[in-house]
């Protein structure tokens, strides 16, 4: 990526990552997709067997937290499985340059895809030169 991206990694900064105390509970990381483009960032995250109104996306303190409870949808009692349902629970640092406050996120077929875009400060604009 370009050395001003938004999502470059800069480890002389020093930032302390936030852990929420939570139940001992057991979470799944939903696999999450990130793209950058010069309108802003889009995450796409696969959250499937999650219903929407079970979704949880939030942003506090510059910190996004994507949540989402599982609902078993097979009628009977299960004799065996190969894999876990658990809710989802992934957290990520989002840059100051992002204006949250105008973030859409839409899911379908059990993909969330969150939409940041970049404040008016941030994006690139060419300034006009007016003849005196």
């Amino acid at each position: 990526m370009a050395a001003n991206s938004i999502t470059e990694r800069n480890d002389e900064k020093n930032v302390q990552a936030r852990e929420e105390t939570r139940a001992s509970e057991r979470y799944i990381k939903p696999a999450v997709n990130i793209l950058e483009t010069e309108a802003g960032l889009t995450l796409i995250a696969d959250i499937p067997g999650s219903a929407k109104d079970s979704l949880d996306v939030n942003v506090e303190k510059g910190i996004l937290t994507i949540s989402a409870t599982i609902f078993r949808t097979a009628p009977g009692r299960p004799v065996y499985s190969e894999f876990e349902l658990a809710p989802y629970y992934r957290q990520f640092s989002i840059p100051e340059i992002l204006d949250h406050e105008k973030a859409t996120a839409d899911y379908a077929n059990g993909l969330l895809t969150l939409k940041v875009p970049k404040a008016e400060a941030a994006k690139p604009r060419k300034i006009e030169i007016k003849v005196a």
